[in-house]
């Protein structure tokens, strides 16, 4: 490390095993001095949480780390930044390596660095392998990680698919690797869910330029935010379709309610933002994968603020309703992406515009009943 330089930190992530460690060596042998910290957190529902250094030689060092609350990934935030602090203090790591045991997601661990960085070490980027004939694979997982064997907590209730998806999303770079088996419909699948990604293959010699190129935390997390999620655009090669589907009217909720079951199973993977009649304030975030629907509550629509209101949330979010603005409704609207083999669009088309509103009811205006519809349970609202 130059004397008076913070050390750099990558985050490296991936359920694909061997091609997040090959991506690992790959970098450790591209940059000098660089170590790679593991918490393996395969044993934490039995207690204990190891952790190692190495570098292209071999291993360097290992040690237990306690839980914290029965938490190993508690335990892995509680340890990493005292490891980080040692390393840079050493004068000796010009990179570390961080990385995350299969089935940790690299936004958490990427905040933590970043929050505690203070002039000694600074993140770089933060990226995740991937091999391409594997993928389709894991977003049709609808398994508990807990049945695969990769619970990262006696009380982990994540899926395969969806924890797969946030890896895969979040970050800026794609440690590529190359297969026999990996055909040009599952590039194409690898390309149409994440297109704004730079993917650089492992055997291109520069996973050690992309490991230093440079990270934002706040914009990462503004474009994982779904109000102003940078989605996919409508796209078919290879067999594979991306499917946009964006409309001006709200759901009726009971109509939707009826056909998730469809929807969700449609694609590979959906996501994207909503909004239904009987909840005109509220923003819906939409996300599924491996078969299963994650509906929350993702704040208010901008329109249903306060102009005084508006000043509080971040420019991401305002620059993303003014682009979005409608004049009678504002930045409410329907916006779902589906991406999948074999996608069925005109069907999905006509199944999602069934569940609109029809014009009868938009002249009928708001429905004041106080009839109940399965997304007072979904969304943990009254009845």
């Amino acid at each position: 490390m130059i004397s008076g330089e913070p050390m750099a930190v990558v985050v490296v992530s991936g359920l694909h095993a061997e091609a997040r460690r090959a991506a690992v060596e790959r970098i450790l042998r591209e940059v000098p001095g660089s170590v790679a910290l593991l918490h393996d957190l395969s044993a934490g529902p039995a207690g204990e949480v190891r952790r190692s250094v190495r570098d292209a030689t071999g291993e360097l060092s290992w040690g237990e780390t306690p839980l914290v609350d029965d938490c190993p990934c508690c335990a892995l935030r509680e340890d990493l930044v005292p490891e980080l602090e040692r390393l840079a203090g050493s004068g000796l790591t010009r990179l570390a390596v961080v990385e995350l045991w299969d089935s940790v997601e690299p936004r958490g661990m990427a905040e933590v660095i970043a929050a505690h960085g203070d002039g000694a070490f600074r993140l770089t980027n933060v990226m995740t392998a991937v091999d391409p004939s594997l993928v389709l694979a894991c977003l049709s997982n609808g398994d508990d990680l807990a049945e695969a064997g990769l619970a990262a907590s006696a009380t982990d209730r994540r899926t395969v698919a969806d924890t797969f998806a946030r890896q895969l999303e979040y970050v800026p770079v794609l440690a590529v690797s190359d297969s026999d088996d990996t055909g040009l419909d599952d590039l194409a699948l690898l390309r149409q869910l994440h297109p704004t990604a730079e993917r650089v293959p492992l055997t291109s010699g520069m996973l050690g330029a992309a490991a230093v190129a440079g990270f934002d935390v706040d914009a990462a997390a503004a474009a994982s935010h779904p109000a102003c999620a940078r989605l996919p655009h409508d796209c078919h090669a290879h067999g594979v379709s991306t499917l946009v589907w964006q409309r001006r009217r709200p759901f009726h909720a009971g109509r939707l309610y009826d056909a998730l079951e469809d929807l969700c199973c449609a694609a590979a993977r959906s996501r994207g933002r909503f909004w239904l009649a009987d909840r005109p304030d509220t923003l819906l975030a939409w996300d599924a994968a491996g078969g299963a629907l994650c509906v929350e509550s993702a704040g208010p629509w901008m329109a249903s603020l306060p102009d005084a209101a508006w000043e509080t949330v971040s420019p991401e979010r305002r620059a993303a309703a003014a682009l979005d603005w409608h004049p009678e409704h504002g930045d409410r609207c329907q916006h779902l992406v589906f991406t999948s083999p074999d996608l069925d669009r005109e069907g999905l088309l006509h199944l999602l515009d069934s569940c609109l509103l029809t014009d009868a009811e938009l002249a009928a205006g708001p429905d004041t009943s106080s009839r109940p519809t399965g997304f007072d349970e979904l969304l943990d609202f009254a009845a």
